[in-house]
């Protein structure tokens, strides 16, 4: 899991074993489990992606 640095640093490193799809049907990005294919999470917003997320 990523985790958040030193103030002013952001992020480090990625979330592993995850990736997140562009869902059709209604525009949002939704998280993805590369082990089991289930989706994890969807963003609340329409056209933001999730940080430190790959895309697929």
């Amino acid at each position: 899991m990523a985790k958040n640095g030193k103030k002013g640093r952001g992020r480090t490193g990625e979330v592993s074993k995850r990736s997140q799809v562009l869902s059709p049907r209604n525009k949002r990005w939704t998280k993805v489990d590369n082990k089991t294919g289930r989706f994890v999470d969807q963003m609340a917003r329409k056209g933001r992606t999730f940080k430190g997320v790959k895309m697929k």
